[in-house]
Protein backbone atom coordinates (compact mmCIF):
# COMPACT_ATOMS: atom_id res chain seq x y z
CA UNK A 1 0.00 0.00 0.00
CA UNK A 2 1.04 3.29 -0.74
CA UNK A 3 2.64 5.10 2.13
CA UNK A 4 1.95 8.45 1.20
CA UNK A 5 -2.02 7.33 0.96
CA UNK A 6 -2.33 5.72 4.52
CA UNK A 7 -0.40 9.19 5.41
CA UNK A 8 -2.88 11.40 3.89
CA UNK A 9 -5.48 9.42 5.40
CA UNK A 10 -4.45 9.44 9.06
CA UNK A 11 -3.85 12.98 8.39
CA UNK A 12 -8.07 13.38 6.95
CA UNK A 13 -9.02 11.87 10.31
CA UNK A 14 -6.97 14.52 12.41
CA UNK A 15 -7.74 17.06 10.62
CA UNK A 16 -11.63 16.33 11.01
CA UNK A 17 -11.18 16.09 14.78
CA UNK A 18 -12.81 19.20 17.04
CA UNK A 19 -10.69 22.03 17.37
CA UNK A 20 -10.43 21.25 21.14
CA UNK A 21 -8.35 18.15 20.43
CA UNK A 22 -5.59 19.37 19.07
CA UNK A 23 -3.39 18.11 22.00
CA UNK A 24 -4.69 14.55 21.00
CA UNK A 25 -4.07 15.03 17.37
CA UNK A 26 -0.90 13.47 16.52
CA UNK A 27 -1.07 10.32 18.96
CA UNK A 28 -4.30 9.43 16.98
CA UNK A 29 -2.79 10.37 13.55
CA UNK A 30 -0.19 7.66 14.54
CA UNK A 31 -2.21 5.00 16.06
CA UNK A 32 -4.73 5.58 13.25
CA UNK A 33 -2.04 5.33 10.70
CA UNK A 34 -0.37 2.29 12.49
CA UNK A 35 -4.25 0.68 11.91
CA UNK A 36 -4.36 1.41 8.54
CA UNK A 37 -1.01 -0.32 7.50
CA UNK A 38 -2.04 -3.30 9.66
CA UNK A 39 -5.81 -3.90 8.19
CA UNK A 40 -4.56 -3.04 4.59
CA UNK A 41 -1.53 -5.64 5.02
CA UNK A 42 -4.48 -8.26 5.69
CA UNK A 43 -6.12 -7.31 2.25
CA UNK A 44 -4.74 -9.40 -0.45
CA UNK A 45 -3.74 -6.16 -2.38
CA UNK A 46 -1.43 -5.82 -5.51
CA UNK A 47 0.46 -2.81 -6.51
CA UNK A 48 -0.39 -0.94 -9.11
CA UNK A 49 3.33 -1.85 -11.22
CA UNK A 50 1.62 -5.50 -10.94
CA UNK A 51 -1.66 -5.17 -11.74
CA UNK A 52 -0.47 -2.97 -14.72
CA UNK A 53 1.96 -5.81 -15.31
CA UNK A 54 -1.04 -8.59 -15.41
CA UNK A 55 -3.40 -6.41 -17.23
CA UNK A 56 -0.92 -6.11 -20.17
CA UNK A 57 -0.36 -9.69 -19.93
CA UNK A 58 -4.15 -10.40 -20.07
CA UNK A 59 -4.43 -7.86 -23.33
CA UNK A 60 -1.34 -9.91 -25.39
CA UNK A 61 -3.57 -13.05 -24.16
CA UNK A 62 -6.93 -11.85 -25.14
CA UNK A 63 -4.98 -10.87 -28.76
CA UNK A 64 -3.92 -14.26 -29.42
CA UNK A 65 -6.70 -16.19 -28.66
CA UNK A 66 -8.56 -13.91 -31.09
CA UNK A 67 -5.68 -14.89 -33.78
CA UNK A 68 -6.33 -18.81 -33.08
CA UNK A 69 -10.13 -18.41 -33.07
CA UNK A 70 -9.70 -16.71 -36.63
CA UNK A 71 -7.42 -18.88 -37.52
CA UNK A 72 -9.63 -21.98 -36.57
CA UNK A 73 -12.38 -19.98 -38.55
CA UNK A 74 -10.37 -19.95 -41.60
CA UNK A 75 -9.95 -23.71 -41.11
CA UNK A 76 -12.94 -24.60 -40.52
CA UNK A 77 -13.98 -22.88 -43.73
CA UNK A 78 -11.50 -24.35 -45.84
CA UNK A 79 -12.25 -27.91 -44.78
CA UNK A 80 -15.80 -27.82 -45.41
CA UNK A 81 -15.10 -25.88 -48.85
CA UNK A 82 -12.62 -28.85 -49.77
CA UNK A 83 -13.85 -30.98 -52.42
CA UNK A 84 -14.38 -34.58 -51.26
CA UNK A 85 -12.16 -37.48 -53.47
Amino acid sequence: MNRSFIDDLARQFGDALPAGMGDLKGDLERQWRATLQAQFAKLDLVTREEFDVQAAVLARTREKVEALERRVAMLETLALNKPEP
